[in-house]
């Protein structure tokens, strides 16, 4: 695991060819791969090919794999050591609103700012600018010493922004080709402004739709009210009964398989001292509603929740409307952690629901279980630690192992289906505006980043 020789040389090649570097991004950002609009699929298909050609200048073995959305970029190179995949996308979101962009979305610039450089443009930061400075890594290594880094994979999504129809069958079908000992997945961001971190936690997801029926049809409510059941009210108990007063989920064996953080994580995540007061300000709140036994962190990143998502029913025009309403529904749905199971929640949640249903009443479910467990890395590998130790040395700040309160489906993917752990490392920031308009990625970050793989890569590839 210690460094490779002359990696002062292959950091010294990344600073001299910086803005060759951001040129090639830039070329990229031109491409407007929006997976999701069927109009954009020729530019699709063109970012997909600029990648290839541009791998394949490297010396990697590379094609675009069809699927029956957008390509898949296959690379493969030999070398000695452990096997590595690295995972990125080349698709983006759509630009809407246009007319809140500051500057066309797909005519990218480096522009100066009061917080530093940055290139503004929309994939700058997702994902187009986190998955060059791991390729740009490779170019570094490649020219320096005449090889590339190691046995690696590479292999970027063109459909992550529109919900991965082909990912999980092309997996299933490739799994030979794809299986390697680790996988790297550049789709996430630093702690904060310059602290670096690896994501070792992900919350899986599922969810419910349903619909509480009373009535055979709405009511008048001066003729029926008080005697008829008001299935509005019915859903308000129900829904209001998800959680105790400490902020509890009440479904039977909700925490059946939660697991406790491990002390070290523990103190770790204490130590990076989060503001949660700061946090909830930003979004006009003041008080932790969660778990009162657990902290913020905690709160976010390793325990599950339930949460109502929406809830509706009778009339909600102008003025009134005086119905008891036949029908109420609701969108509900489950954040989970460690071994949680989506089927086994939803089935839980469906009994427990069922249950408390009066006389006259009946549920309606709808839609099909479409969840993901949770993602829990085992760092136990010596890889993580050398990942933390390289990333702490290009930072000048202790990296941080952190959970994410969010999802991302391949990495889960990559465990389940190809048997491997991955490390999530990203170098975004929060005021990225990924998703949103003026999207922009800093160039310290995609400098920096360039050199975290290069250390990350003489550690571990």
């Amino acid at each position: 695991m210690s460094p490779a020789p002359q990696i002062d040389a292959v950091l010294a090649r990344i600073d001299d060819t910086l803005p060759e570097s951001l040129e090639r991004l830039i070329e990229l950002l031109r491409i407007p791969s929006i997976s999701t609009d069927p109009s954009y699929r020729a530019d699709c298909a063109r970012a997909a090919d600029w990648l290839v050609a541009d791998l394949q200048s490297l010396g990697f073995r590379a094609r675009a794999a069809p699927t029956p959305g957008h390509p898949m970029v296959v690379a493969h190179c030999d070398g000695p050591g452990r096997h590595i995949l690295f995972y990125g996308h080349y698709d983006v979101q759509p630009v809407d609103p246009l007319e809140l962009w500051h500057r066309a979305p797909f005519d990218p610039e480096v522009q100066d700012t009061p917080k530093g450089r940055v290139i503004r443009a929309r994939g700058a930061s997702d994902d187009k600018g986190q998955l060059m400075t791991f390729i740009e890594a490779c170019r570094a290594w490649k020219a320096v010493h005449g090889t590339l880094p190691g046995k690696l994979t590479i292999f970027l999504e063109g459909e992550e922004e529109s919900g991965s129809p082909s990912l999980v069958p092309f997996l299933q079908q490739h799994r030979d080709e794809l299986a390697c000992d680790l996988a790297l997945i550049c789709d996430t961001g630093l702690y904060d402004e310059h602290t670096p971190a690896i994501t070792t936690m992900l919350r899986g997801l599922c969810k419910a739709e349903f619909t509480i029926r009373a009535a055979n049809r709405d009511l008048h409510s001066g003729m029926y009210g008080g005697l008829a059941r008001n299935p509005l009210h019915v859903m308000a108990r129900l829904l209001a009964g998800l959680h105790d007063g400490q902020g509890r989920v009440q479904v039977p064996g909700f925490y059946d398989d939660v697991d406790e953080l491990p002390e070290t994580l523990r103190q770790q995540w204490q130590a990076l001292a989060f503001d949660h007061a700061a946090y909830l300000r930003d979004v006009g709140l003041s008080v932790p509603a969660g778990e009162q036994d657990r902290t913020p962190l905690e709160m976010i990143w390793s325990r599950p929740t339930a949460e109502v998502n929406g809830m509706w029913g009778g009339y909600t025009g102008a003025g009134f409307k005086t119905v008891l309403p036949s029908e109420a529904h609701a969108k509900v749905s489950f954040r989970l952690v460690s071994r949680q199971d989506p089927e086994k929640i939803i089935a839980a949640f469906k009994a427990w629901a069922e249950a408390q249903m009066p006389a006259d009443c009946q549920i309606f479910w709808h839609g099909g279980s479409d969840g993901a467990p949770a993602s829990v890395m085992e760092i136990s590998d010596p890889a993580f630690e050398a990942a933390r130790q390289a990333l702490s040395d290009e930072w000048g700040k202790p990296a941080a192992f952190i959970g994410s309160g969010g999802s991302i489906p391949v990495a889960g993917y990559f465990k389940s289906i190809l048997g491997m752990d991955a490390m999530l490392i990203g170098f975004g920031k929060d005021d990225d505006n990924i998703h949103s308009p003026n999207e922009k990625y800093d160039v310290e970050s995609f400098h920096k980043g360039i050199r975290s793989w290069a250390r990350i890569l003489a550690r571990i590839a």
